[in-house]
């Protein structure tokens, strides 16, 4: 438990957690760096529960009490701070009274720049790995987040073969049966959070199947269930969710894969060309 990040011990916990101790846990997730310096009289009222949940609620994650799990969460945050720093000359600075589209830009930035926070790289690390030896991989995102789950398909299926997205008007079990227990699910879910895709989810844990999803925040309704969860946007203040960020990320997985599986990459790329070639695909 000392290793383990705080926002993972606190999924790890999630579901054996009570209700009121779970609106705890979605605060604390959402406003870290707030509730790091709280009581748990503070933090029991933005949670909308007692202060004796909040207390139990650090009970439940396995420290001694409240004031244990408040120091981690100090002492987690005085490291990331510390890294964040090194980057301070180039941090741009939020204004109110800035155009709507330097806004945007900024909170890009943002986001971007906590993609590569430690618990993300570890994750993304994972995620390479899974897909680089997974014998299948099924991709599915529906609605808002089919955009996301089309290009990491597209591109995913120029590095690899046996990759398949799933249509969004509904073939997912046709294409799960084929899977095996060396088969990995790719979801994409950000909000308003279908409940489609939560049903895919929940099919690949029943099943066996290695599920990654790429979400908003960690405890988001896949992200909760998820083996590998990728996040994107958790603590940035958006009124939307944008798909830069989702790229950005993706990139990161994609450029991984290209390092650890060059060779196979190389050949089936080789290929490709080809197919591109003597079918003139592309107007070059």
């Amino acid at each position: 438990m000392e290793h383990l990040p705080f926002k993972l011990l606190v999924k790890e916990k999630f579901d054996h957690l009570s209700a009121g101790q779970k609106k705890v846990a979605a605060y604390l997730i959402e406003n870290l760096d707030e509730a790091a310096f709280k009581t748990a009289f503070q933090i029991g009222r933005e949670a909308e529960v007692s202060e004796t949940t909040v207390i139990r609620f650090s009970y439940s994650l396995g420290f001694e009490g409240f004031s244990k799990m408040q120091s981690r969460i100090q002492k987690q945050l005085l490291h990331q701070n510390q890294i964040d720093l090194s980057n301070t000359d180039s941090i741009l600075r939020i204004d109110d009274k800035q155009d709507p589209f330097t806004k945007v830009i900024e909170n890009e930035v943002h986001i971007l720049r906590h993609l590569l926070d430690h618990t993300n790289v570890q994750d993304i690390w994972k995620a390479v790995d899974v897909l680089i030896q997974a014998d299948q991989i099924l991709i599915a995102g529906h609605r808002i987040s089919h955009a996301a789950a089309y290009w990491f398909s597209y591109t995913l299926s120029s590095l690899r073969e046996n990759v398949s997205l799933c249509s969004p008007t509904g073939d997912f079990y046709e294409k799960f049966c084929n899977l095996t227990n060396k088969s990995a699910l790719v979801v994409f879910s950000f909000p308003r959070y279908a409940n489609e895709t939560l049903k895919v989810a929940e099919c690949a844990k029943e099943q066996g199947v290695c599920l990654i999803s790429v979400t908003d925040r960690l405890l988001s309704p896949v992200g909760r269930i998820a083996d590998i969860s990728l996040t994107t946007e958790e603590n940035a203040e958006t009124g939307t969710n944008s798909i830069a960020s989702v790229i950005s990320l993706l990139d990161l997985v994609i450029a991984g894969i290209h390092q650890k599986d060059a060779k196979r990459i190389y050949t089936h790329q080789q290929k490709l060309e080809r197919l591109y070639s003597s079918y003139e695909v592309f107007n070059e």
